[in-house]
Parts: C-alpha cells; sequence; structure tokens
C-alpha cells in the first residue's frame, strides 16, 4: 500500500517510539522502505560556548547508533539524523524523497503549544502525503 514511510523519532518517549515503530511496521507490505529521522534542533552559538567541544558530534553519534539499533528490527529500514528546525525538516525531507506515510508520535497538547505548536501539529496541518498520528 505504502511505498515509503517516514518515522520521525523523538528520543523525549521511548515508548511513543516504539509505538509508532509498531504501526509502520503494520502499514509496511512487502518493499516498503522505512525511514526512521531524528532531527537535531540547531543549537545557538553562544550555548556551544558552554558545551564541550565535540558534544554535538558526540550527541549526534549516540542519536545515529540508538537509530540504527532501531531500524535493525525492521525490514527494509534506515535510519537519518539531520540537523534543522523539527516540523520543517520533517515535511521537507518528506517532500524530497517521495514519502506517501509519515508516522509521528504526539503528546497532549499544553499551553506551550497553543502558542508556539507542536511539532506533530506543523506536520499534520502541511504535509502533502497521509499522517498517522499517535497520541
Amino acid at each position: 500500500m505504502y511505498k515509503h514511510i517516514l518515522v520521525p523519532i523523538a528520543f523525549d518517549n521511548d515508548e511513543k517510539a516504539e509505538a509508532a515503530l509498531a504501526v509502520a511496521r503494520q502499514f509496511a507490505t512487502e518493499g516498503t522502505n522505512t525511514t526512521l529521522l531524528h532531527v537535531m534542533e540547531h543549537v545557538p552559538g553562544y550555548a556551544l560556548s558552554y558545551m564541550p567541544p565535540d558534544f554535538r558530534a558526540e550527541q549526534r553519534k549516540a542519536v545515529q547508533a540508538e537509530l540504527d539499533a532501531m531500524a535493525q528490527k525492521m525490514e527494509h529500514a534506515r535510519a537519518l539524523v539531520v540537523e534543522g528546525h523539527s516540523g520543517r525538516t520533517i515535511l521537507d525531507w518528506a517532500d524530497e524523497n517521495d514519502v506517501d506515510l509519515i508516522v509521528i508520535a504526539s503528546h497532549r497538547p499544553g499551553m506551550g503549544d497553543l502558542l508556539m505548536g507542536s511539532t506533530a501539529t506543523q506536520v499534520v496541518r502541511h504535509a502533502k502525503c497521509a499522517v498517522h498520528v499517535l497520541r
């Protein structure tokens, strides 16, 4: 049914990440490619001066290793770490890579989401493909 499924992974809630992967497995058929994508937000320059010199590189390496382990549990899956604004980067990546389904976990909206919005909300509103949201 779907040829390319994108599963954005945030490491703030491992249960939701596992649930998103389970849903992606259910939607996948023979030959479906799945991409697990983690977006590392940009760190302001002033904040970088308070971090060890290799902090970002080590963080990226650790995230990539964790994503790779998740991807190994699925057929035709790959793991990718990119940098940018999470919502916009997920949408751009999906458009550029012919994604036809995004499986994304969400949280219960709070006051902060009313002002700024959540990543899942942005993806649902602006995606050009199907989006399955887990709450």
